[in-house]
């Protein structure tokens, strides 16, 4: 092969990859069109200055991305331009570390331009709620095959809720991750690492009548997965799990925009902060390897500090100030 028609081959490599991770931010985080078009330029700048020197994503180093990174400075651009194609690079490649792509991820030991942390999209409890209610109805439709999609759609979004799962984690559940005496669900997350979250008993119920219902639709097939779809993977698609709960949002009357599994995972997260959970115990439930990760949640901890001053303080005044 002529050197032309392999970095061509590999060009076209990496814009593969690339769109592999814009399919799962928009799956899994909800991303709007101009956040993915902004996500892809950005991306699509920093594979041309790797290819430009040679190499290739899988191949990039740290020296290859600082190398970027002082062609960021040279070219005059702002802090803020800078630090959101960091924070794009970064994410990039923990996507292809995750995904089993690479063996490592050459950002970890970079620092760059820093931004403060936007907080996380997060449902309040009733709305919730109501998601669970309206996905709910749908059992009663006249359609098995709504009622099928309903149901599957239930499970998912109690399993979700209840666990505050990564959605790839979520679609991936082995057929026999749940049983009816299953009080721990046992979870391979990234990078292999496993770890056990509680199960709640309407997750549970939720589940089992999803494999009644999953039982009559195939009666004669059976598969390794617990939501089995007809899909190169042979699970169902993140990517389907989003559209759903889109539809499900606009049904419910809350804003589809505002709807997608990470923020169910937030609202996981988020309400058992809430509700007085440890800011660890969340750590080791969602399977952050890092405090700081987790500690996105912090706006929850100080509202609920000053809920506690403002209640418990013996010198508080009504208006809620010692």
């Amino acid at each position: 092969m002529s050197g032309g028609a392999a970095a061509a081959q590999a060009g076209a490599k990496d814009a593969r990859l690339i769109e592999g991770f814009l399919e799962m931010i928009a799956a899994e985080r909800g991303a709007a069109r101009n956040t993915l078009d902004a996500y892809r330029r950005d991306l699509g700048d920093y594979a041309g200055h790797v290819a430009a020197g040679a190499s290739t994503l899988l191949q990039a180093d740290a020296r290859v991305v600082r190398a970027y990174l002082a062609a960021l400075e040279s070219a005059g651009l702002k802090s803020s331009t800078a630090a959101r194609r960091l924070s794009a690079v970064r994410q990039l490649h923990k996507f292809l570390y995750a995904e089993g792509h690479r063996q490592d991820d050459p950002t970890t030991v970079l620092t760059g331009p820093r931004r403060g942390r936007p907080l996380p999209k997060v449902l309040s409890i009733a709305e919730v709620d109501r998601l669970l209610a309206v996905a709910a109805e749908g059992a009663a439709a006249e359609r098995f095959d709504a009622r099928l999609a309903a149901v599957r759609l239930t499970a998912l979004l109690e399993l979700l809720y209840a666990t505050g799962l990564r959605v790839s984690e979520l679609v991936a559940l082995p057929a026999d991750a749940i049983r009816p005496n299953t009080l721990m669900l046992a979870v391979k997350g990234k990078g292999g690492k496993e770890r056990l979250v509680p199960l709640t008993d309407k997750a549970k119920a939720a589940v089992a009548a999803w494999r009644a219902m999953l039982a009559d639709a195939w009666p004669d097939r059976r598969s390794p997965w617990l939501f089995p779809a007809d899909s190169a993977a042979g699970f169902l698609p993140r990517q389907v799990l989003a559209r759903d709960l889109k539809s499900l949002a606009g049904r419910a009357g809350v804003g589809a925009d505002r709807v997608s599994p990470h923020v169910l995972r937030h609202a996981f997260a988020s309400h058992l902060l809430q509700n007085g959970a440890d800011l660890r115990i969340v750590q080791q439930l969602l399977g952050h390897a890092d405090i700081a990760t987790t500690q996105i949640y912090t706006h929850v901890l100080d509202e609920r500090a000053k809920a506690m001053v403002r209640d418990l303080h013996p010198l508080a005044d009504e208006d809620g100030e010692a």
